[in-house]
């Protein structure tokens, strides 16, 4: 039975705009584009910043000394080697879906982490850093064995993106192309309560243990309404194809908008103007783009982009130019989303570390649209 003052109010459609919790970790103001983690803008932190950097902001809530991050990258290189059950696993597990894959291998982790009996807050925090190390070598592992070689062991001289792409590719990456991952990174690390992310804080208000908050967190994202965009991005643009004009590139994405089908990578439930991550990976997308010799995916993304402003007054996302970037850097299309949660591991963990230290059980209430209360019970034989 409703009451008129819930059938007043009601709930928004998706929690819409409802706040759920109060955070330290990630602000956004969707109209003026603004995102900051622990209140530095994500523009400051990709310029200027790693991904170490902000892993540590992230834990805890101020950027790191140079000890202090020397530290955290000693933790990390220390980490990264997988458990060798968990290679085995990977072995036997059925391929084609990579973020189940992840799923499982990260719930397995569980069993072979050294403080797996230990939920106090430093042990905690002990495997939030080795999580984020060892989420990245899984995915580097995955890669791999999609792809029919054996696991690459990590350099200990290399960083966190450096050790990700040598540990995929075999080879020592560039500069540039260590940069724009490591920036990558730093633009995916945290969006404040997106699905994923609170589904984690979810899981950790019951008090469960940390390695069963991150599986949620990906059994989430694993949801093509919350994953997989970018990688929905990549396929349209080869849809079109390399050698095609940019002609045919207005045309395929005519033809979409006239059937009413959304275009990939445009849009946000939170943005009302451009999603700020989006202004890098324009640049990345065109700088690797030119650096690889297939400059063809910048453009045609151009393309796409202001005919989507134009007919639609939509901006493009993260999603957009993150997939033709990863293209450019040699990123297998199947390992997109993957690679999401390889960066938002970091902000996971974080949301997870903070609803532990001042935790309520997460338990709303539903408004009910059911049949009116009370309803008599007719007899069997009576129906």
């Amino acid at each position: 039975m409703t009451t008129a003052s819930s059938a007043k109010m009601g709930p928004k459609a998706g929690l819409e705009g409802t706040v759920a919790c109060a955070s330290a970790i990630c602000y956004l103001d969707g109209d003026r584009g603004v995102l900051a983690y622990c209140g530095y803008d994500i523009h400051d932190l990709a310029e200027k910043a790693s991904f170490e950097e902000v892993c540590y902001l992230l834990w805890h809530r101020r950027l790191p000394t140079h000890a202090e991050l020397g530290d955290l990258q000693s933790q990390l290189t220390a980490a990264r080697l997988l458990p060798e059950p968990i290679l085995r696993l990977l072995r036997t597990l059925p391929g084609g879906d990579g973020m189940g894959l992840l799923r499982t291998l990260t719930s397995a982790l569980g069993h072979y982490d050294p403080d797996a009996s230990d939920h106090s807050p430093k042990a905690n925090y002990r495997k939030a850093v080795r999580l984020v190390s060892q989420v990245s070598s899984i995915v580097a592992a995955m890669g791999r064995a999609q792809a029919g070689g054996g696991p690459i062991q990590p350099d200990p001289v290399l960083g966190h993106a450096a050790n990700f792409l040598y540990m995929l590719t075999g080879e020592r990456p560039s500069g540039l192309a260590t940069r724009a991952f490591d920036v990558a990174l730093i633009l995916h690390a945290d969006h404040e309560l997106n699905a994923s992310t609170f589904a984690a804080r979810v899981a950790a208000a019951t008090l469960t243990d940390i390695h069963s908050t991150i599986v949620a967190a990906i059994g989430t994202l694993k949801g093509p309404l919350h994953g997989g965009a970018n990688a929905d991005v990549m396929r349209l643009l080869l849809e079109i194809g390399p050698s095609a004009p940019l002609e045919k590139a207005e045309e395929v994405v005519r033809a979409r908008l006239a059937r009413k089908e959304k275009i990939p990578g445009f849009g946000h439930r939170v943005y009302h103007t451009e999603d700020p991550r989006a202004t890098h990976l324009r640049q990345m997308s065109r700088d690797l783009g030119q650096r690889a010799g297939q400059p063809i995916w910048y453009d045609m993304s151009q393309r796409i982009e202001a005919l989507v402003k134009a007919d639609r007054k939509l901006n493009p996302n993260v999603d957009f130019y993150s997939g033709s970037t990863y293209y450019a850097l040699g990123i297998p299309i199947d390992l997109f989303t993957p690679i999401f949660a390889v960066s938002r591991v970091s902000g996971w963990t974080a949301h997870v570390l903070e609803q532990y230290a001042n935790n309520r059980l997460i338990r709303p209430r539903a408004e009910y649209v059911g049949p009116e209360y009370p309803q008599r019970y007719q007899p069997l034989d009576a129906r």
